[in-house]
């Protein structure tokens, strides 16, 4: 596998960290996962299927796990020994934390010049934000993206964000280090990232200096062709693609060529398609409607629920659930190499 005889050392809890050192255990490398005494508290938080929860094992799969005391002199001189023998080190204590603890980034990579330091917070090293303590939601609606869509959004983005951009930093460090011979230090801020992903949102924002209305914008509301509409029985059907040729196809099919002008650019003058596609979307059931779209040149796809998507046919096809000797169900590695694919170890660490 591409990472195999990396080591990590990952002290992380909740999401972003152990997503990302998860990520890389699924594709060889080593992972040591230092949990406090008490245990890393996701062990306990959700629903369990075996001797961890589903949200512990989902995200630290594959790891080792060691306990250590960081207020205790052993626990500190055990995870200075780890960190001496590590490639990558990544840690998600409010900035400031390793440093009282002595295990900063400047003093460790002076001990261990080859390592990769990834330090991952809400709001990074440095700004009037640093000692703020903050989860995605809070991260969310400073980043602006709330303000588009007020409701709580099911996936965690600044979480997810961060995790890969962590991901991806560590390994062009890694790369970097082959030519010469040292890490680095990675600052990952949850508020960074978040911000940094709203580039197709800013146009308004950036040429004319305004909040985008919403109902008016592309993505998020102002064309019928990015919408989700009701069907007969009460379930829900999602148009995802506003090209021409999407427009033209699925019109064109309904009768109604003559709406298609309309849809060339977003807004509310979109309001007569969408209502058209309202009241035609009403008049027949889900399936009925996938059967219909599946002949099309059209980018659709029905509001799945979760197990529903679970037992989708090309998430079955790709394997992205896969099951382990006690009958769990996991989701698959989404990196998928040709040669040296990952190949997952599903059991979550047990405590020493």
């Amino acid at each position: 596998m591409k990472l195999q005889g990396i080591r990590v050392v990952d002290l992380t809890l909740f999401l972003p960290g152990p997503w990302l050192t998860a990520a890389l255990a699924d594709h060889g490398a080593e992972v040591i996962k230092v949990e406090p005494p008490e245990g890393d508290p996701t062990r306990h938080l959700g629903l369990s299927d075996g001797p961890s929860t589903v949200y512990f094992r989902a995200l630290n799969r594959g790891k080792k796990s060691v306990v250590l005391d960081l207020k205790d002199a052993a626990g500190r001189d055990a995870l200075l020994n780890l960190i001496d023998g590590a490639d990558v080190f990544v840690e998600s204590f409010r900035p400031g934390v390793m440093e009282r603890l002595g295990f900063g980034e400047t003093a460790m990579r002076a001990r261990n010049p080859r390592l990769v330091y990834c330090s991952m917070s809400a709001f990074g090293a440095s700004g009037p934000y640093r000692d703020r303590p903050a989860h995605d939601l809070a991260v969310e609606a400073l980043s602006g993206v709330l303000s588009l869509n007020v409701s709580i959004p099911a996936l965690p983005v600044s979480d997810l964000l961060a995790a890969l951009q962590g991901l991806a930093g560590i390994l062009m460090a890694l790369l970097r280090r082959e030519k010469t011979g040292r890490g680095d230090y990675i600052d990952i801020a949850m508020h960074d990232v978040t911000v940094g992903a709203l580039s197709n949102l800013l146009g308004p924002v950036l040429a004319e200096n305004r909040q985008p209305v919403p109902t008016h914008e592309r993505t998020t509301g102002g064309a019928a062709f990015y919408r989700i509409y009701e069907t007969a029985e009460g379930r829900h059907l999602a148009l995802g693609g506003q090209e021409a040729k999407f427009v033209r196809n699925l019109l064109g099919a309904l009768g109604r060529l003559d709406l298609a002008p309309l849809c060339e650019k977003p807004g509310p003058h979109q309001k007569p398609v969408m209502e058209f596609l309202e009241g035609v979307f009403k008049t027949r059931n889900l399936d009925e409607w996938l059967t219909f779209l599946a002949p099309l040149d059209v980018c659709y796809g029905p509001v799945n629920t979760l197990p529903e998507a679970l037992r989708d046919a090309n998430v079955l096809a790709r394997r992205m659930v896969l099951e382990d000797g006690q009958g769990r169900r996991h989701l698959a590695p989404s990196i998928r190499f040709l040669e040296e694919p990952a190949r997952p170890n599903l059991q979550e660490p047990k405590l020493p």
